[in-house]
């Protein structure tokens, strides 16, 4: 059974210590020192079982993605290739062996997805994010998503995320982000390569596409299949 502990007094605001939490106001409280008791700081923008959040702003889905891409994400933030200011604050001083335990835990919850959304894009943008989504434009030198990502678009093993399930904002300004080359990824940074190759109705095109895609409560990242994938790609080496 996990240890109570009591909180301490602190002036500011929380910080985190090893696996006991500071929080101003909060001395004399008890609670259980549990991975999900110190997540909760998580489920405030990803959600109470990592589902995502669109309010005002939109938080990605992270329940179920692959552990491995998950870990290189927390890494990122930390060790500054990625540079979201709450993520970095929430991570700077987290070892290697705790941001893979937040990823291993997060990997293994299945919440119901959010319904897909009603396409309020013409049929003519919906076929051309068909076809960059489940062919990609040979012509212009850019895979498609399902080469990567699986054909269900709920991503790949070991390290693939998945598609299915985010927010249109979100999957956009990702894209945008390497473009700008504002988010990094390991070289040769495959996506920052396939991002600028994509123009911007390109982009709105996959991002109304995937917004429409059905999805089950099944839906898991596929096995890795070990087969080469069209393009280098330094964070998923084969």
């Amino acid at each position: 059974m996990p240890q109570s502990r009591r909180l301490l007094v602190v002036v500011g605001v929380p910080i985190f210590m090893g696996a006991t939490i500071l929080r101003a106001a909060d001395g004399g409280i008890e609670f259980s020192d549990t991975l999900e008791q110190r997540l909760i700081a998580c489920a405030a923008c990803h959600g109470k079982q990592g589902e995502g959040i669109r309010a005002n702003e939109y938080y990605p889905r992270i329940a179920g993605k692959p552990a491995d891409y998950l870990y290189r994400q927390l890494a990122s933030f930390r060790d500054g290739r990625r540079t979201y200011p709450l993520m970095v604050y929430f991570v700077r001083y987290s070892s290697d062996e705790y941001l893979r335990e937040i990823a291993t835990y997060y990997s293994k919850l299945q919440p119901p997805f959010p319904a897909p959304i009603p396409p309020s894009a013409t049929k003519e943008v919906l076929a051309r994010g068909e076809a960059l989504v489940r062919k990609g434009d040979p012509a212009k030198g850019i895979p498609s998503c399902a080469a990567c990502h699986g054909t269900t678009l709920a991503g790949m093993l070991p390290g693939i995320p998945g598609l299915v399930g985010l927010d249109p904002n979100y999957v956009s300004a990702q894209i945008g982000s390497w473009q700008r080359g504002v988010r990094h990824a390991d070289e040769p940074d495959c996506m920052a390569k396939i991002a600028g190759k994509l123009s911007g109705p390109d982009t709105s095109a996959i991002t109304a596409y995937l917004a429409t895609q059905p999805r089950a409560p099944s839906m898991v990242a596929a096995p890795d299949t070990k087969e080469k994938l069209p393009m280098a790609c330094g964070s998923e080496p084969r």
